[in-house]
């Protein structure tokens, strides 16, 4: 629970295990693909501080969110789909998530969303458990990386300064725009597609698609497209200038989480690429927070609820810190004053857990009967989430994490029997 957030890899190395643990706890944060296949590509990386490559991407994976994360769709998979008509990208500030399969009892319906192929692989990370298959991506990732080549994009995009080199980034911003925005959108459109990797093949039918429909704005045809095609174009046009160095082949690659910013409301990293451009592209709900400011902050919470008495530690981060504390001096509390509902300072006060509460029987049937349905679901049947009765997301999640017990002893004293039914553990 807590505002949704995005960050890099710069970021989560910043932090320790304990730190980990808040940002897990009070953020929804969206990892994207790119962070997953950054923190694999560490296995074919040259580590110079004596450690192994499994345990440096080990430790990397311990220290990922995984309660209250979401696993985003890759950008090209969402741009083919909304080419092509298959749907409108969400681009609120909510991540977006696949996977999901459809339900339907009687007249309620429901979407159960299982564990993603990326939180399974972070789960084997931290036991330094690597697929065959993952370690040749890490390889061919490290090789594709060095092969990246900014030089010829700079003699490229040169031929934009006719009336002569931007002399800022927001002028690069300004030039960027009238380009999208030009009078011969169809060129714009070509071009674009062959900028952000859509497929030669699928080209013609886009084009066509667009044309049938009359020819309208991309902007408006396609607005997740278009936000990419910004960020691209914006990116080598400042390379052309001289307002971006090209020659770090990774500066490709940290652009690129900004495709990822609408499905977010926050922002943060350490990376300085970030800090120089990110302003030219948050929506005026968003904000960038560095990763040396966020870091502090979480240092600050840790020593915060480690001053509390040992016997309300005990009872796990769950029983004390479900809201952020009431003081309005951490960064916490202000983001979540910004985002969250604004009576949970009221939630924190009165809230009691009864761990002992039992759930409805109707309720418990429900969602047996949902997680039954799911095994023979259609796949043809589409729910819109926002419309769905029931939204169940399945996951795994450490009980531990850092220093830290998560959640009261009355449950991580249980476990799941045979017949998938929860018992305590009996002591041996």
């Amino acid at each position: 629970m807590g505002p949704i957030l995005i960050f890099d890899k710069s970021l989560l190395q910043s932090l320790n295990a304990d730190e980990a643990m808040w940002l897990d706890n009070f953020f929804n944060t969206n990892i994207t693909p790119l962070f997953f296949i950054e923190t694999l590509a560490d296995l074919e990386k040259e580590i110079s501080c004596g450690r192994r490559p499994e345990e440096v991407v080990g430790n990397l994976a311990n220290k990922t969110p995984d309660m209250s994360s979401r696993s985003n769709v890759h950008h090209l998979t969402l741009i083919a789909g909304e080419l092509i008509g298959a749907g409108k990208i969400d681009m609120g500030g909510r991540p977006i998530i696949s996977g999901g399969k459809t339900v339907q009892i009687k007249e309620k319906t429901g979407i159960i969303f299982e564990q993603s192929p990326e939180e399974e692989a972070f789960i084997r990370w931290q036991k330094e458990e690597f697929l065959e298959i993952e370690k040749l991506y890490a390889k061919s990732w490290r090789e594709g990386l060095s092969n990246i080549n900014l030089e010829d994009k700079y003699l490229l995009f040169q031929r934009y300064f006719i009336l002569g080199k931007p002399k800022t980034l927001e002028d690069v911003k300004k030039m960027t725009d009238e380009i999208i925005d030009g009078i011969n959108q169809e060129d714009v459109f070509i071009f674009g597609m062959w900028l952000v990797g859509v497929p030669f093949h699928s080209q013609q039918q886009v084009l066509k698609r667009w044309k049938d429909i009359g020819k309208i704005p991309i902007r408006k045809f396609a607005p997740y497209f278009s936000y990419v095609l910004s960020v691209d174009l914006f990116f080598y046009l400042a390379i052309a200038a001289d307002l971006i160095g090209r020659g770090r082949a990774s500066h490709k690659i940290d652009v690129a989480y900004l495709y990822y910013l609408p499905f977010c409301q926050i922002f943060t990293s350490n990376d300085k690429l970030h800090a120089q451009i990110i302003n030219y592209f948050l929506t005026e709900n968003q904000i960038f927070i560095s990763g040396r400011e966020l870091k502090e902050d979480l240092k600050a919470l840790d020593e915060h609820y480690d001053a509390l008495p040992s016997e309300v530690r005990s009872r796990g981060v769950s029983s004390f810190a479900m809201f952020p504390p009431q003081d309005k001096f951490f960064l916490i509390c202000k983001l979540w004053d910004k985002y969250m509902a604004r009576d949970w300072r009221k939630r924190d006060v009165n809230l009691k857990l009864s761990p002992n509460t039992k759930v409805p029987e109707d309720l418990i049937k429900e969602l047996k009967q949902m997680e039954k349905a799911a095994k023979s679901s259609n796949p043809d049947i589409a729910i819109d989430s926002d419309q769905a009765e029931h939204i169940v997301i399945k996951r795994m999640v450490r009980g531990i994490k850092g220093k830290w017990t998560r959640f009261l002893p009355e449950v991580m004293n249980r476990n799941k029997n045979e017949d998938g039914e929860w018992e305590d553990i009996k002591p041996s």
